[in-house]
């Protein structure tokens, strides 16, 4: 018997059981292996006459509850910020200074050989490894929730919600991963069984708001939003969830038709997380970020100050500045800023900072600067910062969603809706706040 026959065998050995028993093979198989193991355990084991609740079960009944399950992982999922911008301000202060005085250093060299140093590496690049703290501090507390059983908790209480959207639990594990990186998060998609679930996955995973959106959710929440950049910083997430479920419904309703799958899952065990378990998990996030600011955030910086040094960065972003006229942002260094943007997110960042060199000096820093310059106020900022969060993903991430789809048109698709979705966005915020104020 040839591949191709054993193939075809397959399927319809797999059409029969789902036409006759209503669920797809793997979960049928779950369900008659359960239930054996039930069976066998019923025979051989002796129950107590009274069943004692494990410490697991009382808190399942908090944590899995309907109405405050999800109420609870929105109120840890803030506790996860409040965490880390209480804890990050002296760190982070540190790695400014150190940077400020570096750069002071090499603005002494003179030339253009002291500008690059001063102004582009340094300034540029510095920008965004102030972030640091922040970056690590959120994945340790994030780590904390998935090594303690909870996040598998999370995903079974979205079950629900997801269903009416017209996905299930499973698609909620690679959104989460979205809040560390977008790639893998992406390619975690392969996990999920029906092709049409999995496509869907991949198409709004973009709105879950990676690490490297942080420093500027951090940057600007920080200069326009002192005494709430916690309750800024986490309305951007909530945003971006609110937007990937709204998303869901619709592709589901309109683009990508058909029934959803079934969500079959173990918990795992509540435990105490341990430190090393922790610092491992948070590592292998982190210097991802390390990485890329050491290899790619390095070489657009020092590109971008080679553009602007020459002069063609602000007819760069004055051919553009107009198009965010409308969303309140609409200088030429904005723009660049987020052209540069699509690139990797933590440019953003890094061009403010090659834009804006010797920010550090400056009371509040660069978010400060900004302000200054471009006559920004809070609520520019946060309609800036709602284009960051939706508007077109970075190239890394493009480049696996073609790969993972095989296909150009729903690459396409991505490049698109995100762009148009995070220009209304921006735009709306602004026009209706700006109407409100008077």
């Amino acid at each position: 018997m040839s591949s191709s026959e054993v193939f075809k065998a397959q399927e319809d050995s797999l059409t029969r059981l789902r036409s006759r028993y209503g669920d797809d093979a793997d979960i049928l198989i779950a369900d008659a292996r359960y239930g054996f193991i039930s069976g066998l355990t019923k025979d051989v084991l002796k129950k107590p006459a009274i069943q004692r609740r494990t410490i697991s079960d009382r808190i399942d009944s908090v944590v899995l509850n309907r109405w405050l399950g999800i109420p609870l992982f929105l109120a840890l999922l803030y506790g996860v910020f409040r965490f880390t911008f209480d804890v990050s301000p002296p760190f982070m202060d540190w790695i400014e200074e150190g940077f400020g005085w570096l750069s002071d250093q090499a603005a002494g060299i003179g030339g253009w050989g002291g500008s690059l140093l001063s102004d582009g590496i340094l300034g540029g690049l510095g920008s965004v490894l102030v972030f640091v703290p922040v970056i690590f501090l959120m994945y340790i507390a994030l780590s904390i929730l998935e090594d303690s059983g909870y996040m598998a908790r999370a995903a079974f209480v979205m079950d629900r919600l997801m269903h009416r959207v017209g996905l299930h639990g499973r698609s909620f594990v690679p959104l989460m991963l979205g809040f560390g990186c977008n790639v893998p998060a992406v390619m975690a998609t392969r996990t999920i069984e029906n092709p049409k679930d999995r496509l869907v996955t991949i198409l709004i995973n973009p709105m879950m708001s990676c690490g490297a959106r942080l420093p500027v959710f951090a940057l600007l929440a920080a200069a326009f939003f002192t005494r709430n950049e916690d309750i800024v910083v986490f309305s951007m997430y909530v945003i971006g969830i609110i937007l990937a479920i709204s998303l869901a419904w619709l592709f589901r309703k309109r683009l990508v038709k058909g029934e959803s799958g079934h969500f079959v899952m173990e918990l795992p065990p509540y435990r105490v997380p341990s430190i090393t378990g922790v610092l491992v998990h948070m590592w292998e996030r982190g210097r991802v970020f390390l990485v890329r600011a050491g290899t790619i955030i390095f070489a657009i910086v020092v590109v971008i100050w080679l553009l602007d040094y020459h002069g063609a960065l602000e007819p760069i972003g004055k051919s553009f500045d107009v198009v965010f006229e409308p969303c309140g942002f609409g200088q030429w260094q904005a723009a660049v800023t987020l052209i540069f943007g699509i690139l990797a997110k933590e440019v953003v960042v890094g061009t403010f900072g090659v834009l804006f060199a010797g920010a550090e000096a400056i009371e509040g820093g660069l978010g400060a600067i900004i302000g200054f310059e471009l006559g920004w106020t809070p609520l520019v900022a946060f309609a800036f910062m709602v284009m960051t969060l939706v508007y077109v993903p970075c190239m890394a991430v493009i480049g696996v969603i073609k790969r993972e789809t095989n296909s150009w048109k729903w690459t396409g698709f991505v490049i698109g809706y995100t762009l148009v979705l995070g220009w209304l966005l921006a735009m709306l915020i602004y026009q209706i706040g700006h109407a409100i104020q008077g």
